[in-house]
């Protein structure tokens, strides 16, 4: 039986230089430390999803917010909790689909690999909340049987 899990960290970001690769560096760090130090099962593929995540999250807060932001990472029944934190109080939409658009695919991103997303506003600025599975496969029990040559080729 695993641990408790690991103690939550939150991280500020001032938006200097190579704060977002530091992000991404201290979700990995804090993946890692659950596993290892408090035998949670983290796939390698939670473990590259939540620092995409991280990173589209904190780079979207520091483009579009004035201010610090704060990300707080925790381990909640399973799952990993993100959240990030700016002074903005609009919340994020994702935008329609166009094939043509350069960029601005960030939250689209997120929203099709999370398994939980929220947005509120706070009485500073607003917090963005997404949840992942630390260990469950997301394309099993999609109503097709695992390796059958779904549309990512497995």
């Amino acid at each position: 039986m695993p641990d408790a899990a690991p103690a939550d960290v939150t991280i500020a970001l001032d938006g200097a230089d190579g704060c977002i690769a530091g992000a991404r560096d201290r979700t990995s760090e804090f993946l890692t430390r659950a596993q290892s130090e408090h035998g949670l099962p983290v796939t390698s593929r939670t473990m590259d999803v939540a620092q995409l995540v991280v990173s589209e999250l904190v780079t979207n807060a520091l483009k579009y917010a004035p201010g610090p932001v704060l990300l707080h990472l925790r381990v909640v029944d399973g799952m990993v909790e993100i959240e990030v934190w700016d002074t903005d109080p609009t919340l994020p939409l994702a935008r329609a689909a166009d094939a043509g658009r350069v960029g601005q695919h960030g939250l689209e991103i997120v929203l099709a690999v999370v398994q939980g997303f929220e947005a509120r506003r706070e009485p500073v600025g607003k917090c963005v909340t997404v949840r992942l599975a630390l260990f469950d496969d997301p394309l099993l029990g999609l109503g097709r049987p695992a390796g059958d040559g779904g549309p990512l080729g497995d």
